[in-house]
């Protein structure tokens, strides 16, 4: 079922899966998984086409993934079923296609941890989701204009890892995030304010923050990419950040 209908369920979802175990004092545990498709590609119209990440992000006690490989969708899948806490893990509907090699043995991913997909040294460039692919075919242009761009799939949307975030910022100065969440209230802009408080030393630029336009999402399949960020506009970015 599409995460569109999440919403319906918002409220057991915000009170009763996030606040229980505080609100109980302790004396419950919400061992539950969410999972669904959702976000732009397959012209499902505004209402199932949503990025619910924006919305659940402020609730307390829940944590939020996104995978966007099927090495990381079974690795964070596992993991969230091992967990004691609420976990919501936003899977895309244009990647459920993909398909790559895993390994037979047992493995289980940390919840709490992005993965570095691309090691560099200009600029750190954090995505998640779909737009992982469209900052790799980006990255592609941009080494052939002699950029070396550091691009990490930060998985974890709540909480974030500042650990391998921050070891990233500390050697490139420079950071871009591109999400495909609206920008206002977005993992972008809650990534931004993170950086910004335990790295703002490190910083050589302001941090650049690419997002899908505030609009409801069109069905017509022009418009409908037109609100998502393209590589063409990452190339930009970075060379932009990088003058």
């Amino acid at each position: 079922m599409n995460m569109g209908f999440l919403l319906l369920a918002f409220n057991q979802i915000s009170n009763n899966c996030g606040m229980l175990h505080y609100t109980s004092g302790g004396q419950f545990k919400i061992p539950v998984v969410i999972r669904g498709p959702g976000g732009v590609g397959r012209q499902l119209g505004a209402e199932h086409s949503q990025r619910l990440e924006s919305y659940f992000q402020s609730i307390p006690g829940i944590q939020m993934v996104a995978c966007s490989t099927p090495y990381n969708a079974k690795g964070l899948m596992k993991a969230a079923i091992r967990s004691e806490n609420p976990v919501i893990l936003f899977e895309h509907v244009l990647l459920y296609n993909l398909k790559e090699r895993i390994p037979d043995e047992e493995y289980v991913l940390n919840l709490e941890e992005a993965e570095m997909v691309r090691p560099g040294e200009h600029v750190t460039i954090l995505t998640y989701s779909r737009m992982r692919y469209h900052v790799m075919q980006a990255a592609k242009t941009l080494v052939n204009k002699g950029y070396d761009p550091e691009v990490i799939d930060i998985r974890s949307l709540k909480p974030f890892d500042l650990y391998t975030i921050g070891n990233s910022v500390k050697k490139t100065h420079r950071v871009l995030i591109v999400e495909e969440c609206m920008r206002t209230g977005g993992i972008g802009a809650s990534l931004t304010a993170s950086i910004n408080e335990n790295f703002h030393d490190y910083l050589d630029a302001p941090i650049v923050c690419l997002s899908s336009q505030d609009v409801p999402t069109p069905y017509a399949g022009v418009l409908e990419e037109w609100t998502v960020v393209q590589p063409a506009q990452i190339v930009a970015a970075v060379e932009q950040l990088c003058q």
